[in-house]
């Protein structure tokens, strides 16, 4: 709230003069200005409140110290997409998985894991119904969605995952996914093998996709690319205002550019 008191003489008119005093009280929004207080003076206050947000006064409000920090800690709700295809045989379902990140002595964060996509293949067990406890997954990296983007008509493409590789169980469990030309142009199948010699299944999934609806998964992974790879992050914790600064203490990434050569 901000106080302007201002105290006049009253007639005749207020001169300054060399007995004249300005006087500052502790309040630094109140100016108080007295001339011959021996005399009648005539006081005139002023509110103006609502002409202020009190918060832009305030210096205890606690400041982020390490806006990087900041964007990855503070995220919003998470929030759930999708998109699925379904035919007669089988259902797909295409949905994003984040970056992690991970910590560091700074303050700042590095990205520890990168995102995916993760498909979902159900099998039909009926008209319009599919058995979701028998789905199985496949993980698209980033590289993986770039082959399923630059894809031509005629094209295939084929990945192999090995989700135990580098453990004691490695090579017990594999997935193939094909990615093969329809017979008359029209699109492509998409088959999923998955063989886990641990529980014993042996499973094969294929779904027909339109060229129409891999235009659709082709313009999803085109848009959804930058975010496994967190670089949204990095953008949203870019700081103009310290950005020389950090480049500065950085030599990877200091002044000394290609292009400035």
């Amino acid at each position: 709230m901000l106080h302007l008191q201002l105290q006049l003489h009253s007639p005749p008119p207020l001169l300054l003069s060399s007995s004249s005093s300005l006087k500052l009280p502790p309040n630094p929004h109140s100016l108080s200005l007295k001339r011959f207080p021996s005399k009648p003076l005539t006081l005139i206050r002023c509110r103006h409140s609502d002409l202020f947000d009190q918060k832009t006064f305030s210096s205890s409000t606690p400041q982020p110290a390490n806006p990087a920090a900041v964007s990855v800690g503070a995220l919003p709700p998470r929030v759930y997409v999708g998109h699925s295809i379904y035919k007669g045989k089988a259902a797909l379902t295409v949905t994003p998985r984040p970056p992690e990140f991970a910590p560091l002595d700074s303050g700042a964060f590095k990205i520890s894991r990168e995102g995916y996509v993760l498909l979902q293949f159900a099998p039909a067990i009926a008209s319009r119904q599919y058995d979701w406890n028998r789905k199985q997954v496949f993980s698209l990296s980033v590289v993986e969605m770039g082959s399923v983007i630059s894809l031509g008509t005629r094209e295939s493409c084929e990945f192999f995952h090995d989700p135990l590789k580098g453990k004691s169980d490695e090579g017990k469990v594999r997935k193939v996914l094909k990615l093969e030309p329809l017979p008359d142009g029209s699109g492509h199948f998409f088959n999923l093998s998955v063989q886990n010699k641990i529980v014993n299944i042996d499973e094969n999934i294929y779904i027909p996709v339109t060229k129409a609806e891999l235009a659709v998964l082709s313009s999803i992974f085109n848009f959804i690319m930058p975010y496994p790879l967190g670089w949204h992050t990095f953008a949203n914790s870019v700081n103009p205002e310290y950005s020389s600064g950090v480049n500065n203490a950085n030599p990877r990434y200091g002044g000394d550019y290609e292009w400035n050569r």
